[in-house]
């Protein structure tokens, strides 16, 4: 007797994909972003516009690809070839180069230098955080290159170094600077013994001649080990002063250090960070001897204003993946933003994401006029460690909150936002930590008068477009100066008030419940949980068309 008889060809699906949402690339970041377009054009920069929407678009859809595949492959350390040479290279997945590429070209690292026009400084601001969106590692090395400029440029000795590092030209070759028409730049600040506190640097510059000394010591980070050229401190005989070290000598040569081991890090893994040490190498002084750290002031404003732009770019796109998923998904026979506590939740990050943004475009702004007006000049020397200690800090929460929103499926590698998530405590560590930005912002509201005249005229220009509003600055202006205790509190504070003051300057709709909430006290804990009476439809729709 035979046994059962199956038929061959019948079907054996086991279930129907239902009721998932379609990818989220093909967006554009551009246009998706009401807050950032009216930003841009309340800053100054509208005229870039027509750029930033090009880039919106190649952010939000072939760079955001091609982002999974940088982070995937991780950077290789060679510190020797097959003959045994000392090499110290590190290699890319070819989508870092093609990131570092377009982001170059269009202006990323380098636009506010090659093309000074007013606003410009808003508008690479905007490229900076769109690009970011896309893929975070690469805005290392391109927040350093830009940064450095700002020190490079006032260095006759070094100018073909600035005029390279703001070109709109990526080339990813180990050759002499003099043989490329773009480079990039890196940094190398922190050594072992002490991290924010530089001075503690025990890394030698001995002089060679008049501007060229020689580096023996090492850096604990060295960040971006594969560019053409580093700023680092060291002590020199009169004192610690900032030097740039080539990585390749003008005879080809490569210059006299040795990368001893990558870091293996909680994210930014596109991007290669690392440990070195100098042997003699080569650098020029940049700057008075002994005067490092004023040396490199004018960079540490521009790295913290990017790290503001990195943290409300993170930020961004952890909102739009939670819409993106909320308004396809659904739960209990509806969308599942059409759930009302969902609705809260998302409202609430939406509340955060503009307020955020609408900050840091704000900063950008000051820093653009800080050349040529002493007031944009004191609010940028206070916003940008004002806006870097508040916003990043709300970072990690706030794309852990939109994950929840996505369920299991926000923590799968197949989602951005366990990268996001991994990415978002890093910009409140780097460029010094939360307590190294509240601490200077105490220190410059106590030295600095006019930089306390600033903050007060920034809050005060809107005092009459809400009894709400006014009533919290009051009770601001009452409070007795803080000790270092509660440094913290008090930057909070400050920065709510601040976003609060620019949500009304700009006539957002979000205005209301971000005074309600954030300055009223009509807010729990946690995200999710708005006051009752609110446009919720509204704000959703705002954040993300």
């Amino acid at each position: 007797m035979s046994g059962p008889s199956f038929n061959s060809s019948a079907p054996y699906e086991t279930h129907v994909v239902l009721n998932q949402p379609p990818p989220f690339a093909g967006r554009q970041l551009w246009t998706d972003d009401i807050a950032l377009m009216e930003a841009i054009q309340r800053e100054g920069a509208a005229a870039f516009a027509p750029r930033l929407a090009v880039y919106g678009g190649l952010a939000g859809d072939e760079l955001y690809r091609i982002g999974f595949d940088a982070n995937r492959d991780r950077p290789r350390l060679r510190t020797h070839d097959a003959q045994g040479h000392r090499i110290d290279t590190v290699e890319f997945h070819p989508a870092y180069h093609q990131l570092m590429q377009a982001a170059k070209e269009h202006g990323v690292a380098g636009l506010s230098w090659h093309e000074p026009q007013p606003g410009a400084h808003v508008a690479r601001a905007a490229l900076s955080y769109l690009h970011h969106q896309a893929e975070a590692g690469t805005s290392c090395p391109l927040t350093m290159t830009h940064a450095a400029v700002a020190v490079l440029r006032g260095q006759p000795h070094l100018g073909e170094w600035s005029r390279k590092a703001a070109a709109p030209v990526y080339d990813p070759r180990d050759v002499p600077v003099a043989d490329k028409a773009g480079i990039t730049l890196g940094m190398g600040m922190t050594e072992k013994q002490g991290g924010s506190d530089v001075r503690a640097n025990t890394t030698r510059a001995e002089p060679i001649d008049g501007e060229r000394y020689r580096l023996i010591g090492h850096k604990w980070f060295f960040s971006a080990p594969m560019c053409d050229g580093f700023l680092v401190l060291a002590q020199a005989p009169a004192g610690l002063t900032c030097l740039l070290m080539p990585r390749r000598l003008a005879d080809g040569d490569r210059n006299a250090f040795r990368l001893i081991r990558l870091k293996d890090k909680l994210g930014d893994w596109a991007n290669a960070s690392s440990e070195v040490e100098f042997c003699g190498a080569q650098a020029w002084r940049v700057g008075e001897e002994g005067r490092g750290v004023a040396t490199i002031i004018g960079m540490v404003m521009m790295t913290r204003l990017d790290c503001m732009l990195g943290a409300a770019a993170e930020m961004r796109m952890a909102l739009a993946q939670a819409l993106h998923h909320a308004r396809h998904r659904r739960t209990f026979g509806q969308p599942l933003m059409d759930h009302p506590l969902m609705g809260n939740v998302l409202a609430d990050l939406a509340l955060e994401s503009e307020a955020a943004t609408v900050l840091a475009m704000r900063i950008a702004r000051a820093v653009d006029h800080a050349g040529s007006d002493p007031v944009e000049a004191a609010l940028a020397r206070l916003g940008t460690a004002l806006g870097k200690y508040w916003i990043c800090k709300r970072a990690p929460a706030f794309v852990n909150e939109a994950q929840e929103c996505l369920g299991g499926a926000g923590y799968v590698e197949e989602s951005m936002l366990p990268r996001l998530y991994r990415q978002a405590p890093l910009n409140s560590i780097w460029e010094g930590s939360g307590n190294i930005q509240c601490l200077d912002v105490l220190r410059a509201l106590a030295r600095e008068p006019e930089v306390l005249a600033a903050l007060h005229g920034e809050l005060e220009a809107v005092a009459d477009r809400d009894a709400r509003y006014a009533a919290a600055l009051q009770r601001w202006h009452d409070a007795a100066a803080p000790e270092e205790a509660q440094a913290r509190v008090f930057c909070e504070r400050t920065a709510l008030l601040l976003q609060a003051a620019l949500l009304l300057r700009a006539r957002s709709p979000m205005a209301e419940a971000f005074i309600r909430s954030r300055l009223q006290g009509e807010h729990g804990l946690a995200f999710g949980t708005l006051p009752a009476g609110l446009d919720v439809a509204g704000m959703l729709a705002r954040a993300l068309p």
